[in-house]
């Protein structure tokens, strides 16, 4: 399993906004990929000046189907993101291979 992590650290002013477009379009789009099995938005707590920031997390089976997903759809999201947002946030992406899982 793949964990895909994109971090969003985004201005005040738009947060409302952005996390309406995140729910209602961005990762549903992202979902309708169909290369991920679940999708999670976490606020990440701690002192921030002029914006708050989140962490989207997307569960992949494989970097294979990751891999699928960056050739074909990542480039025309990421352009849609880039050009509503533009000015009012920062991010960055991470990659976490799954070694071992834990359940209750």
């Amino acid at each position: 399993m793949i964990l895909y992590n994109v971090t969003v650290s985004i201005d005040i002013t738009v947060r409302e906004q952005w996390l309406k477009y995140m729910r209602e379009k961005h990762i549903p789009e992202v979902m309708e990929t169909g290369h991920f099995l679940e999708a999670r938005i976490c606020r990440v707590d701690g002192e921030e000046e002029g914006g708050m920031t989140y962490a989207t997390t997307y569960l992949c089976e494989s970097q294979d189907v990751f891999d699928e997903y960056e050739a074909k759809h990542a480039a025309a999201l990421r352009k849609e993101f880039n050009e509503m947002w533009a000015g009012k946030f920062a991010a960055f992406r991470t990659f976490l291979n799954v070694v071992e899982e834990f359940k209750r």
